[in-house]
This record gives structure tokens, C-alpha cells and sequence, in this order.
């Protein structure tokens, strides 16, 4: 071990410290109406195929009498497709 060692660590860390600062200065984080905004569409993207499924499921099943027969299955596949929706957007977006 030299006594240069030491001083080249410490020297190398300033250097990735200093480019980290310029990166997040460069990319800076997005502001707190950005991130309600985000958060805003992301449940309308969940929420509105769920409420899709459900009204053309309801409709459904008072036009041909059947109960539930067409709600809950339609329910559920609009919330998987909310789901689905919602996981593309937010991959779409890192």
C-alpha cells in the first residue's frame, strides 16, 4: 500500500460526487404539481375501464334481465385492464 492510495480514493469519490451534483442539476427532480399531476392520471387510469365494465355490465344485465351475469365479470376486466393501463403508463414513464 502507498501513501498515494488513500489520496486517490478520496480524489475518485470527489469526482463521483461532482458528476452525481451535475447529473441532478442537468435532471432535475420533477415539482410537487408534477407528482399530484402523475398521481391524478394514474387513478383515472385505473378507475375508468373499472367504471366502464361496470356501467356496460349494468346496462347489459337490465337489457336482457340476467342479474349479475354480465356486471361482475365485465367489473373485473375493466379493473385488469386499469391495472394493465396503469402499469404500462408508469413504465412508459421512468
Amino acid at each position: 500500500m502507498t501513501a498515494n492510495e488513500p489520496r486517490d480514493r478520496m480524489a475518485e469519490a470527489a469526482r463521483e460526487a461532482s458528476q452525481r451534483a451535475d447529473e441532478g442539476r442537468s435532471d432535475p427532480e420533477p415539482s410537487l404539481g408534477t407528482r399530484l399531476g402523475q398521481i391524478g392520471v394514474l387513478g383515472w387510469t385505473m378507475i375508468l375501464p373499472t367504471l366502464l365494465g361496470v356501467f356496460a355490465g349494468r346496462w347489459l344485465d337490465r337489457t336482457f334481465g340476467t342479474g349479475i351475469f354480465f356486471s361482475a365479470p365485465l367489473l373485473m376486466l375493466g379493473a385488469a385492464l386499469g391495472f394493465w393501463f396503469s402499469w404500462r403508463w408508469m413504465h412508459h414513464r421512468l
